[in-house]
């Protein structure tokens, strides 16, 4: 048993990512950009209205993978079929399964903006099931949680939500977790530092 639980406790410092662990993939200077590099930041920027940022500044390295996975993110993250305030609390569950500060810090306010409740959001940084949560809400939990953690969605989940978004919602779920998931590895493989004034992001309890 006391194996275990440390076998546990140390995949979740892994997740968490060494303190103070040296960044293995530091932003690129604009200025140093190659040709290709300018053409896929001049088109975040028109596409986003906003400077390069995150996991996005991470991806540069390979910027033909920065511009797919801004594409996917453009429909998945703004005009997916479950709307965008349960979006957010898509995210908010797959950054906190990821142990991913920044995106959690990221995220966090525009849940709460969008309308996610602060006890919801609260409860789901501790690794807690909400409380109060809508239908619509539970079946979004519901059905990110399983995929997270068991890799897969119960018939019972799986009736729920398609009955409620229909097949191009249970597909734009699955894809909202699967891009943020793959944001997340990429924030965690280069060790990207989270803001110093991020809302906190506690290691699951134990």
């Amino acid at each position: 048993m006391f194996r275990l639980a440390t076998i546990l406790f140390a995949s979740t410092l892994f997740l968490a990512g060494p303190a103070g662990a040296q960044r293995r993939l530091p932003d690129i200077p604009p200025a140093q950009y190659d040709a290709e590099q300018k053409k896929a930041a001049e088109e975040f920027q028109a596409a986003r209205k906003v400077a390069l940022s995150g996991p996005f500044q991470t991806m540069m390295y390979s910027p033909e993978v920065m511009s797919r996975a801004r594409a996917m993110g453009d429909y998945l993250r703004y005009h997916s079929a479950i709307g965008n305030t349960l979006s957010e609390l898509v995210i908010l569950i797959t950054a906190r399964a990821w142990t991913q500060g920044y995106e959690w810090s990221a995220h966090q306010p525009i849940a709460l903006k969008a309308g996610i409740s602060k006890d919801i959001v609260d409860a789901i940084a501790e690794g807690r099931r909400p409380t109060a949560m809508s239908a619509d809400e539970e079946i979004a939990y519901d059905f990110t949680m399983e995929l997270q953690n068991n890799r897969s969605v119960s018939d019972a989940t799986f009736a729920k939500a398609e009955k409620r978004f229909g097949r191009k919602g249970v597909v734009d779920m699955a894809g909202i977790s699967g891009y943020y998931t793959f944001l997340a590895m990429q924030l965690n493989m280069a060790r990207h530092p989270v803001p110093a004034d991020a809302p906190p992001l506690p290691r699951f309890p134990n």
